[in-house]
């Protein structure tokens, strides 16, 4: 399937943050790239700007550490907006499995790619692996909102707050191990496979 291109993604935006948000994914896609070819540590942000053509007070502009240009997830409104789009019949974890089929069908090779480099970042590196917990903190919040708008019910409820939980517990326990393998992983593939479990009623 053809992948969407920065415009389809962002139909709403101006052509300014078009434009904004075609420079930040440059310089996230240099980032990996160098941090895949000689390391984390030993990549500069000055060599990041150097390598997307930007100076580095514009990298700065977009990512206030060298730690977000790795946690920025630019697949996150498109997720959230996918999940919205599912058809109010279906439970928030069916729609969640359908969000995330329709957003992974339509990335490209090279996309899915850059994804396994920042799960591996993520999950090798120390102060990124402690700053992710921020990261997933807000996601849950996010997402207690979202659910909890799709039941019916509010989001402090305890069993919006405890399904949510167990969503977010499934995804990080299938992912992590995939994340530090050297064989690439089909990320879609692992998440629909534990939220499928979950689903089933987590029978072993």
């Amino acid at each position: 399937m053809k992948s969407p291109s920065e415009d389809d993604q962002h139909p709403a935006l101006g052509l300014r943050e078009r434009k904004k948000a075609r420079t930040r994914a440059a310089i996230q896609r240099h980032a990996l790239r160098l941090f895949r070819e000689q390391g984390y540590d030993a990549t500069t942000v000055e060599q990041i700007a150097e390598a997307a053509e930007v100076s580095p007070s514009t990298f700065f502009r977009y990512f206030p550490t060298k730690e977000d240009v790795v946690l920025y997830d630019a697949l996150d409104p498109i997720l959230i907006a996918a999940f919205k789009a599912q058809p109010a019949g279906l439970s928030p974890i069916q729609a969640m499995r359908g969000a995330l089929r329709a957003v992974f069908a339509a990335l490209p090779a090279e996309e899915i790619a850059e994804q396994r480099d920042r799960g591996t970042l993520v999950f090798s590196v120390p102060e990124l692996r402690m700053r992710v917990l921020e990261q997933i903190v807000a996601s849950t919040e996010l997402f207690m909102d979202m659910v909890a708008e799709r039941v019916g019910r509010r989001a402090d409820d305890l069993a919006v707050r405890t399904f949510v939980g167990a969503v977010f517990g499934a995804i990080i326990a299938a992912l992590l191990p995939a994340a530090l393998e050297t064989a690439a992983p089909d990320y879609f593939a692992l998440m629909d496979a534990a939220l499928a479990q979950l689903q089933s009623g987590l029978d072993l």
